[in-house]
């Protein structure tokens, strides 16, 4: 399992919460059929002007099918500056919804 956390360039403006709720509610519907995605988060930090998303992964080659040069160079252009990606391997997940401890992806999400 891979973890996967992405930042984009600082906006020129703070984003209220209600706003960054609104530029999120616009993408968020396409992660629904990314696959291997397991879950994402998206995330406004304490300045309101950083943005970006926590994702996981069942596998590292799911989210590099994601993070191509091509999303690199469009996410560039809509944030004026390149975005980071950072990346961990995962060994371990406490899933408290199903009271589990994972050391691998879910079954479920393979399937889907």
């Amino acid at each position: 399992m891979i973890v996967t956390i992405v930042r984009f360039p600082p906006a020129d403006e703070p984003l209220s919460i209600d706003q960054a709720r609104e530029a999120f509610a616009q993408t968020a519907p396409s992660y629904l059929e990314k696959p291997g995605l397991l879950w994402k988060a998206y995330l406004r930090a304490d300045d309101k002007r950083t943005v970006g998303g926590v994702y996981w992964w069942v596998d590292r080659a799911s989210a590099e099918a994601v993070y191509t040069p091509e999303w690199h160079a469009g996410v560039t252009a809509k944030y004026g500056g390149e975005p980071t990606v950072e990346w961990f391997e995962t060994p371990l997940v406490v899933d408290r919804r199903f009271s589990m401890i994972r050391t691998q992806a879910p079954l479920e999400s393979v399937e889907g």
